[in-house]
């Protein structure tokens, strides 16, 4: 995360212009930097990478659709859970090596999971993952501002390119190895994630981030004290119940190979990451960022509507999914800058407390899902994620009088692209 102090918080635009950058090429960059960019790919390519192999592990370990479903559920809890101390960790032992024992950890839990020979070890496996990717994920962009060279600028640049290779290009990593056993995503992402260790281990020197003051342990607990956060963190929970149900329940009606999964998929992926990279902000300057989201969301329930109508049309369902992902991505990056205006909290302090509360929707969406398709119709799941992201427009639209501080204009682009990557 960007350094921060808890006395520091970034200017709004309207009471004041963003701080100056320097221009350099993109590509100029010490090898330490492009060491934890090709990592950040990597841990960016693990949250959509067992979409296409969803239906195969069912079939191969003989899993019902709701256990296969787990594998979300564990990696999002603990992820959103470990969020709740990753500031605190990284404010004591340092960006590097918090970056080092976020990679290890996802090193050592994707092998075991491609070894696991029943559902119940890859579940518990992907909640390891979870637990390191929250390490990384939470230090990468400190990690490659402090390092790189040519001012700010080129280095954001750098890292939302990583994050939205990494969006992308997972699922379609998942079709291609899951293609051939569905071991192969788990090992593939350990082999890679094992390469980024060594890299940053040999190549990122320690004294090239900033250290951050020490964040008290019970500060994202007390953070949810603030209203308009409270608010943020309850509409991200109700929609993310709608996020993880298209991405965690779509891959079983579509009735697709790995590969066609895949292919979806990186569509899917690329929505997000486009919208998230370079919508949103365009967006969030033109209107006012509570008007981009109960409108957002509102459009996020009609698509959903639309999947679940279409659920036995493989083209239909295709094409919600891949018009879920632009509005993700816009609802992702919008949500999580918001919550970075919305009290005057340490921004890393914020987003921990409302990344521990949304995941817990997008845990609770995937059984939830598979549930309601064997009880009622393979649309119900669809419709009922409909209803919660309307539930998660009103919550934004009741609680304006709260939200009226995030609506100030504009972040700077050191702002968005942590919310970029956050918004994750």
């Amino acid at each position: 995360m960007v350094a921060e102090t808890d006395n520091q918080r970034t200017t709004p635009h309207g009471a004041g212009d963003a701080p100056p950058r320097t221009e350099g090429s993109i590509l100029r960059q010490p090898r330490a930097v492009w060491a934890v960019a090709f990592a950040s790919v990597i841990a960016f390519m693990g949250i959509g990478l067992v979409d296409p192999i969803l239906p195969a592990i069912s079939r191969s370990l003989e899993a019902t659709q709701t256990q296969t479903s787990l594998l979300f559920t564990s990696y999002l809890l603990v992820t959103g859970l470990a969020m709740l101390v990753t500031s605190w960790v990284s404010s004591r032992i340092g960006a590097k090596r918090t970056l080092l024992l976020g990679l290890a950890l996802i090193v050592v839990f994707a092998a075991a999971a491609g070894a696991a020979g029943n559902v119940e070890s890859v579940i518990g496996f992907r909640a390891g993952w979870g637990l390191g990717n929250a390490f990384f994920i939470s230090t990468a962009l400190a990690t490659i501002v402090g390092a790189a060279s040519g001012g700010s600028s080129s280095a954001i640049v750098l890292y939302e390119a990583s994050l939205g290779l990494g969006i992308a290009t997972g699922p379609l990593m998942g079709g291609l190895l899951g293609s051939v056993s569905w071991r192969g995503p788990f090992f593939g992402t350990a082999v890679l994630m094992a390469v980024g260790f060594v890299t940053i281990a040999t190549l990122l020197r320690s004294d090239t981030i900033a250290r951050t003051a020490p964040v008290p342990l019970s500060a994202p607990f007390t953070a949810l004290r603030e209203p308009a956060l409270l608010v943020l963190a309850f509409t991200a929970l109700f929609y993310n119940i709608g996020f993880f149900a298209l991405l965690a329940y779509t891959p079983f009606p579509l009735g697709l190979d790995e590969m066609g999964l895949g292919f979806t998929f990186f569509g899917w992926g690329l929505a997000v990451a486009v919208t998230s990279v370079f919508v949103a902000p365009v967006l969030t300057r033109r209107w006012r960022r509570t008007g981009v989201l109960w409108a957002t969301l509102l459009l996020l329930a009609a698509d959903l509507v639309a999947a679940g109508a279409l659920i036995s049309s493989t083209a239909g369902l295709i094409t919600c999914v891949v018009l879920g992902g632009l509005l993700l991505g816009v609802l992702n990056t919008v949500l999580t800058e918001s919550v970075m205006e919305a009290s005057d909290l340490p921004r890393p302090v914020a987003s921990s407390s409302y990344s521990a509360i949304r995941f817990l929707g997008g845990a609770a969406a995937p059984p939830a899902a598979s549930a309601l398709a064997a009880a009622l119709s393979p649309g119900a799941p669809m419709y009922a994620a409909a209803g919660s992201v309307v539930v998660a427009a009103l919550i934004v639209l009741l609680g304006r009088r709260v939200l009226r501080r995030v609506d100030d204009g504009p972040e700077p682009v050191e702002v968005e692209a942590q919310a970029i990557a956050l918004g994750r």
